[in-house]
């Protein structure tokens, strides 16, 4: 399944995601992602999927649930979006058949590479992911590929940025014991002055992390690292609430949770409004997935989440 959603976003209204890579490749083993360990960490780029059929069954979804319920269709995948040889050709491809904007999730750690700065130029808005900006706290919460380089990381973001036509937003994860001092927030802030992003999104998580020691930064902390963030001119907004339960069914109700929770875990009310608005019973649909284990329950900070039954997921 290369297209699911739309669902709620809360950086991006509503968006048709689009999963570009198999679960877990990625370029980074971050603690607190909601997909679980990365299964394979690589900074190689080759393609994965077919790229004509990965536009068509989004052209399709698209046709299947209408252009007014989508506010853009956002590369945010099981792993890192550029490492698909393929995304330039595919942002292209989906610009000129379809009249909805383009995002890319990226954690940017590939975007000192010129072809993929080229390739994100194609995008109307491109997310980068900005944890840290000293070496020791990157590698603790971000566990690069060892053949990756944060100074060359932080200097492919700035000549992006620099170059980029579109909107810039970052987001920076908060946990805490990791990257939740003041000297931390400073650093950051004095480097995303000069990315220049349209939004700094300060985000805690919310959703069961690959590592269940990872706890989010304490309310004072978020506050702390928005004032500093605010008081260096930069437009900051938080990414601490659940995006609320406006998904998109399809008419399918068991494909459209499994297509939604191999990128996305869903909290359990959430997933339980879904399949009433179909007019089902939720704890018939979601035994029965459960009972083929094609989804498992994760309980995080008092909530049930059912994700799909992922190699980076037990």
């Amino acid at each position: 399944m290369f297209a699911f959603g739309p669902v709620p976003s809360r950086r991006l209204g509503k968006s048709l995601g689009v999963n570009n890579i198999p679960p877990k490749i990625c370029s980074y083993g971050c603690v607190y992602c909601q997909l679980g360990s990365t299964v394979k960490k690589t900074i190689e780029r080759k393609k994965f999927y077919n790229s004509k059929e990965v536009v068509e069954e989004v052209v399709k979804r698209v046709k299947k649930v209408g252009n007014r319920k989508i506010d853009y269709i956002t590369f945010v995948p099981d792993g890192e979006p550029t490492l698909d040889i393929n995304l330039g050709k595919e942002i292209k491809e989906l610009r000129k058949r379809l009249d909805i904007p383009v995002a890319v999730i990226t954690n940017g750690s590939l975007i000192f590479d010129e072809k993929v700065r080229n390739d994100l130029k194609n995008a109307d808005l491109v997310s980068l992911k900005v944890d840290a900006v000293k070496m020791d706290v990157w590698k603790k919460i971000d566990r690069p590929h060892r053949d990756l380089k944060l100074e060359e990381i932080v200097e492919g973001m700035k000549r992006f940025s620099r170059s980029f036509k579109g909107k810039v937003i970052t987001e920076t994860m908060l946990v805490k014991g990791l990257n939740d001092e003041e000297e931390e927030y400073e650093r950051i802030a004095d480097f995303l002055t000069e990315v220049k992003p349209e939004t700094s999104f300060l985000a805690s998580p919310t959703r069961p992390p690959a590592e269940k020691w990872v706890k989010p930064a304490t309310e004072k902390e978020l506050i702390k690292a928005y004032h500093v963030f605010r008081k260096k001119g930069l437009k900051t907004e938080y990414l601490i609430e659940y995006e609320g339960s406006g998904f998109v069914s399809t008419g399918n109700v068991e494909e459209d949770i499994l297509s939604i929770t191999s990128v996305h875990p869903m909290r359990e009310d959430y997933i339980h409004e879904l399949i009433k608005r179909r007019g089902l019973k939720p704890e018939k649909i979601l035994n029965k997935l459960l009972r083929e284990r094609k989804i498992i329950s994760l309980k995080y900070r008092n909530y049930n989440f059912y994700m799909r039954k992922l190699p980076s997921r037990h």
